[in-house]
């Protein structure tokens, strides 16, 4: 820290000058330094010994440290079972670099979860006047499904799927959900529909409804 001093003088200080006080401030100042400089070595002495105690092993081989001192790193070296439906619900917006060659060729896919990399679609898979009016689509949602995601590139490649609609209302949404999440939604099958009862109206017999809980 830095040390300050405090001069005080009176008359007689006064009449011998100011190359008098300015002596006197000097030799404080050396007394001062020469003091603080024998603490510090005596100081520098034992706290050398104290500092590398506290520090912990030093050494270059990490197998050598203990567990403590160790961060687990590890990388993904392969996928044994593709969970995600790689589909996901987003919108579509133009390139910002409008110079580039993926700029004619891709459109960029924003998924609404966070969680799905952002993808680069053909700008074949697009509305026809995307392009042009851009601004056109910013409130539709689009179906995109994953097929690639090389290891040099920040985004992955797919293709979109269809168009679900204005974004916000119930019917685009609930399908979008259901789409990431797998779920077949498709009209059942004239064979399934066989399986109900074709006398209608319909009602439950009075010995199914003796062994059931009704729950109505």
């Amino acid at each position: 820290p830095d040390v300050i001093i405090e001069a005080q003088f009176d008359d007689n200080d006064a009449e011998h000058g100011q190359d008098h006080l300015q002596d006197m401030l000097t030799d404080d100042i050396k007394k001062l330094s020469l003091d603080t400089g024998e603490k510090g070595k005596a100081a520098g002495v034992t706290g050398v010994h104290r500092t590398k105690q506290d520090d912990g092993p030093k050494v270059n081989d990490p197998r050598l440290l203990p567990d403590e001192f160790l961060q687990r790193t590890a990388k993904v070296v392969y996928i044994l079972e593709k969970k995600h439906s790689r589909a996901a619900t987003g919108f579509i917006k133009l390139l910002a670099d409008r110079n580039s060659e993926l700029f004619k060729r891709c459109a960029m896919f924003s998924p609404v979860d966070h969680r799905v990399p952002r993808v680069y679609v053909p700008l074949a898979d697009c509305p026809p006047d995307f392009v042009s009016k851009p601004e056109a689509y910013s409130q539709t949602l689009f179906i995109c499904r994953i097929v690639d995601w090389k290891e040099d590139s920040n985004f992955a490649s797919g293709q979109l799927c269809k168009s679900l609609g204005q974004a916000g209302e119930i019917e685009p949404e609930s399908e979008g959900i259901l789409t990431e999440y797998g779920v077949d939604f498709s009209d059942f099958s004239p064979e399934v529909l066989e399986c109900l009862p074709q006398n209608l109206p319909w009602v439950i017999s009075p010995g199914e409804l003796a062994k059931r809980r009704d729950l109505r």
